[in-house]
């Protein structure tokens, strides 16, 4: 397995050069009684050592080697010692990345005090002075998380087997519980280049592919904080990166029932469509696009309705003119494309709409903006001597909501361009009358609205059958 999130560990700036090229009085801290003896010779035998002579070492005595380094980590305070050993492990790791498990391989050299690797890491996470040594233990912690021997046995259950418990998991949760709060701090959220949401994101991108962790980051409440990593991912032309991983990100957590309960109200599916609008390279798109064909399979959730609000109708169209080199692509807008048509259809439902209007608040929902829903539905306004009409024209009289009263204009104008009597029929409901007086009102929406529903009053028939057709 490749660790793709330590490719930036090692880089070329100073800062690097200085860490591993630092020579670490190692004989002090065995004198302090710190690290034992043993431990002392396998360091001496293994630091300052070529690649090819430390690659024998690992492959002789593994365990060991690392149960010396994680006993300093555990025991050592001093950042430049921390940083040193860091940097080594993360050698080790970049230079054949199976050697993850020597973390979870007991040596014969520690049976009495071999150093828990969870609980070392996690105690670097809060070295708030030094957040050097926080990046490398959070992409360290990552990995042995990742690598961990994945189940075994727990409890006895009541019919006699033996349940699958994941010991890690309380380590887990406190790791998660950390990477959320880093990605919820506003501070880091500022910061450019954001280098702790970087890390932060691609370390989670890494441990969603657990439906176990998946769980755990829900209960942690991870979900709420990703739309503001992904609305500013999405507004720096410099972070396609971290766009594309937060993507990832929110694509693993649709696998979810629970997540894609949430999604559309806390604004990650119209978010979603924004990316998918102005993604400019296609790793980003398509996994936003597969997010979004995740979510449309939840057909209960109805969420057809935000995307095509967040115009993903209008996206698909244009995308589909595009040429892709992956098929999958492809394959995913055609089906976005007829979900989309099959959830207008849906929602184009005249019972839905006669709800909205009864409720007297009015939205911007696809129902109003559907050319579909009026032609299927201009002549059930008649149902109980214009009922709906009425009370539409009520609301233009009488509510004081800006979108209220747009939509209401709106849609009176829809009905005089739909309804072959409209025009006659509206007026003798002094409907004329009620709009005008909102040509004078204080929001640009509403005197728009009210001034194109009293042009479409003025149109000769053989115009609004133009405008209709």
């Amino acid at each position: 397995m490749a660790y793709s999130y330590l490719a930036d560990s090692v880089d070329s700036s100073q800062t690097w050069a200085d860490i591993v090229g630092r020579d670490v009085q190692w004989e002090t801290y065995s004198t302090a009684r710190l690290i034992t003896d043993k431990d002392l010779q396998l360091i001496r035998r293994y630091d300052k050592r070529s690649p090819e002579l430390k690659s024998s070492m690992l492959d002789e005595s593994g365990p060991a080697y690392v149960e010396a380094f994680m006993t300093v980590l555990k025991n050592v305070t001093k950042p430049e010692t921390v940083q040193y050993v860091l940097a080594l492990l993360i050698q080790m790791l970049q230079e054949n990345p199976s050697r993850a498990r020597l973390f979870h391989q007991q040596s014969d050299q520690h049976l009495a005090s071999q150093p828990d690797p969870y609980t070392v890491l996690e105690r670097l996470l809060q070295r708030q002075d030094d957040w050097w040594s926080q990046d490398k233990a959070c992409k360290l912690l990552t990995i042995v998380i990742e690598s961990r021997p994945r189940k075994s046995a727990g409890a006895s259950t009541s019919d006699g087997s033996y349940a699958a418990v994941d010991t890690a998991e309380t380590h887990i949760s406190l790791f998660l519980d950390w990477l959320v709060s880093q990605l919820n701090n506003r501070a880091n959220l500022a910061k450019n280049p954001p280098t702790v949401i970087n890390t932060a994101i691609s370390c989670l991108a890494a441990l969603l592919k657990e439906r176990g962790t998946r769980q755990l980051f829900l209960r942690a409440g991870g979900l709420q904080v990703l739309p503001g990593v992904l609305q500013r991912a999405k507004d720096s032309p410099t972070s396609s990166q971290l766009l594309y991983e937060t993507c990832l990100c929110v694509w693993q957590m649709t696998y979810l029932r629970g997540a894609a309960d949430v999604m559309g109200p806390i604004g990650l599916v119209k978010l979603l469509v924004e990316v998918c609008r102005v993604a400019q390279k296609e790793k980003v798109f398509r996994m936003a696009l597969a997010s979004l064909r995740n979510l449309l399979g939840y057909q209960d959730l109805g969420l057809a309705s935000d995307m095509v609000e967040a115009g993903l109708n209008k996206v698909v169209i244009t995308r589909q003119m595009q040429s892709w080199g992956d098929e999958d692509v492809v394959e995913m807008l055609g089906f976005v494309d007829e979900k989309l048509k099959e959830g207008i259809i849906f929602l184009s439902n005249f019972e839905k709409y006669k709800k909205e209007i009864m409720g007297g608040q009015l939205d911007w929902s696809p129902m109003h903006t559907s050319d579909l829903f009026w032609r299927e539905n201009v002549d059930k306004f008649e149902e109980r001597d214009f009922q709906v009409l009425r009370v539409l024209l009520k609301i233009i009289e009488t509510n004081r909501d800006v979108k209220t009263l747009a939509v209401g204009c709106h849609d009176l104008g829809q009905f005089i361009v739909n309804h072959a009597q409209g025009r006659y029929i509206v007026n003798d409901l002094r409907g004329k009358e009620l709009v005008m007086r909102l040509l004078s009102h204080s929001d640009v929406e509403v005197q728009k609205q009210a001034l194109l529903c009293v042009q479409k009053l003025m149109l000769s028939k053989d115009k609004l059958d133009f405008l209709k057709s």
